[in-house]
């Protein structure tokens, strides 16, 4: 079954990058410079950031349904972030390199699947998941740290 991985939108994140430091801690947001390679991955680009790049530390709803699996956590958003990623059939890098906590919800906001994998050798487990007509769509979580990754659809 064939599947995209779709990032975050750049729309919300890009007016954070012109605020100060007291302005995004009054937000609860923090920037931070990366001081590793594959350490920070950003939820806009699919990325990591190489060290010495700059990102934003803030928490994000990335599931708003009205159910008790509605969900918010840290994330990383690279200043340099220019547009959304999206991958056919395929896991974008900070995916591909990292073990993930892949979470199945129906219509509604439910679960009714979970696998952890690694992200390498992830596609058949998505496909799997995919393969349920009750699944409406999935997330990866990165599975150590449990904060969300992306959003994974069926393709057109």
């Amino acid at each position: 079954m064939s599947f995209t991985v779709s990032s975050l939108p750049i729309e919300p994140f890009a007016p954070l990058f012109a605020l100060d430091d007291d302005a995004l801690a009054e937000r609860g947001m923090l920037r931070v410079v990366a001081d590793a390679p594959f350490a920070f991955p950003c939820r806009v680009t699919l990325d990591d950031a190489a060290p010495g790049e700059t990102l934003i530390l803030l928490n994000h709803e990335h599931q708003a349904a009205d159910t008790p699996f509605r969900s918010r956590y840290a994330i990383y958003v690279r200043e340099a972030a220019q547009a959304p990623a999206t991958t056919k059939d395929a896991l974008p890098p900070a995916l591909r390199r990292r073990l993930l906590s892949l979470r199945g919800f129906d219509a509604a906001g439910m679960l009714l699947d979970a696998d952890v994998v690694e992200g390498a050798t992830a596609a058949p487990v998505i496909e799997r998941m995919l393969e349920n007509p009750a699944v409406a769509y999935l997330h990866a979580h990165y599975a150590k740290p449990g904060c969300y990754a992306a959003r994974i659809d069926r393709a057109a």
